[in-house]
């Protein structure tokens, strides 16, 4: 989970800030960006969910803990960027790695194993089926440069409480402070005094913070950015699809950030730590109804498939 909170943001935001910018030499600098090609029906959507969700563009953001490849690696960090395309408003949800649900073709598992199992293509395609969302877009970057981001951004403003400040290097007390590249990394990869549901919110914290750092630099300053951050991303959103951004940037912001799934519980199995939702079908309705204001949600039949899987498996109910 290191550095993946930069991939996040750097993408969710700079993919985005930085074009309304930049300006003329938008194109010129997203040819740094590394394209993949997802073929059509590589990404599995359940029917009649596309048409449910057309007033939004999901874009599932990822983070891997690897170097020079975005292939044969977890996700360490899985963070779904929700865009209402009427309200400009974005909705940020992490899904924890250790998550058990079905991955097509390979069963029950831990979310964050299908990416290594088959790239991007495939974990949209684990979420979608999971969550019934209509994911056909990503990006993904790995902890390479992190460090160097956020420096180049002057760092980003955090508070941090008395137990985390034990953690941050060169900060002994509560309270706060101007965290540099390398403080910013250790608060998101704090683990030791609490659990991965409260690193998954540090991280989310982080990545609000570099969105906003972002929002306020120059022009020369998002420029050198850019040349740092856009080689390290790999995505298959089209340069048509970026600049298309451009015109209503300003007027994007993140009003809210939030862990799923919001009921689980922890379980061994076959030796292995798990952490199945309780119950799937409960906490993807509360996840529509969170994201896309669905009071009354219906889930799939492919959601109430699943979710009697895991808890055939699990016990949990």
């Amino acid at each position: 989970m290191k550095k993946i909170l930069k991939a996040l943001l750097i993408i969710l935001i700079i993919i985005v800030v930085i074009l309304a910018v930049i300006g003329i030499y938008v194109v010129n600098k997203l040819n740094k960006v590394n394209r993949v090609v997802i073929k059509p029906g590589e990404v599995q959507v359940t029917e009649g969910v596309e048409e449910n969700l057309a007033e939004y563009r999901n874009i599932a953001l990822f983070g891997i803990d690897t170097t020079g490849t975005y292939e044969g690696s977890r996700s360490d960090c899985i963070i779904i960027a929700s865009i209402n395309q009427k309200t400009k408003e974005i909705k940020l949800v992490s899904v924890y790695r250790d998550t058990y649900l079905e991955i097509p073709n390979y069963g029950l598992d831990k979310v964050n194993h299908a990416y290594a199992y088959g790239g991007p293509a495939l974990s949209m395609s684990t979420l979608n089926t999971n969550l019934d969302l209509n994911i056909t877009e990503f990006a993904t970057v790995n902890f390479t440069s992190t460090q160097e981001i956020i420096d180049a951004i002057g760092g980003i403003e955090m508070t941090v409480t008395g137990a985390e400040a034990t953690q941050i290097p060169g900060i002994v007390e509560g309270g706060t402070y101007e965290l540099t590249g390398a403080q910013a990394l250790a608060y998101a990869r704090i683990r030791k005094i609490d659990n991965d549901y409260a690193r998954t919110e540090r991280m989310r914290k982080v990545l609000i913070a570099v969105f906003e750092k972002a929002k306020t630099m120059s022009i020369m300053e998002l420029n050198k950015l850019a040349d740092k951050l856009l080689p390290h991303i790999y995505t298959n959103i089209e340069t048509k699809e970026i600049l298309s951004l451009i015109p209503t940037v300003a007027s994007y912001k993140i009003v809210e950030s939030k862990g799923w799934p919001y009921k689980t519980q922890g379980i061994t199995l076959n030796g292995v730590w798990y952490g199945p939702p309780i119950t799937l079908e409960q906490n993807v309705v509360e996840l529509h109804k969170e994201l896309f204001g669905e009071e009354d949600y219906k889930v799939t039949d492919k959601i109430k498939e699943i979710s009697e899987k895991i808890i055939q498996k699990t016990g949990y109910r």
